[in-house]
């Protein structure tokens, strides 16, 4: 759902925080759910890249308090409307009924960048929440 602005998707995980917050910040489990490969350095000012099918996505790490939450920035190499670094995504991991609510928040997307994102952030934590019950996501 996109408002003010703001694309914000939500997912329930039958698993706890502490074993979803890895998939954020461990190349081989990102990889696992949101592309083929991943370089990252999970602490402030880190690298976060990760290739998502044929779309690069670059960006830093702005924040990781494991295991409530990971803030980066996102972008797209050779974009000139959402060069590396040029939109910021939040994620937030709560305890809820028993596992987790992760909950991700993208701001600062172009508005024509913004329904490709909306329907790539739902299927893809769809395959977050196949990948952190232990099954690896179709591609």
């Amino acid at each position: 759902m996109i408002t003010n602005g703001e694309l914000v998707a939500s997912v329930h995980i039958e698993a706890p925080p502490d074993a979803v917050f890895p998939y954020f910040t461990d190349p081989q489990l990102l990889a696992r759910w949101l592309g083929t490969g991943a370089t990252l350095d999970p602490a402030p000012g880190g690298v976060f890249a990760v290739d998502v099918d044929d779309s690069p996505a670059r960006g830093t790490y702005l924040t990781v308090d494991p295991p409530r939450s990971v803030v980066f920035t996102w972008g797209m190499p050779g974009s000139d409307t959402l060069p590396p670094g040029g939109s910021i995504v939040e994620v937030t991991l709560t305890p809820a009924d028993g596992g987790t609510r992760v909950t991700l928040v993208h701001r600062g997307l172009p508005p024509e960048h913004r329904r490709a994102h909306e329907d790539g952030w739902r299927a893809l934590l769809a395959n977050l929440t196949t990948a952190a019950a232990g099954t690896r996501p179709a591609p």
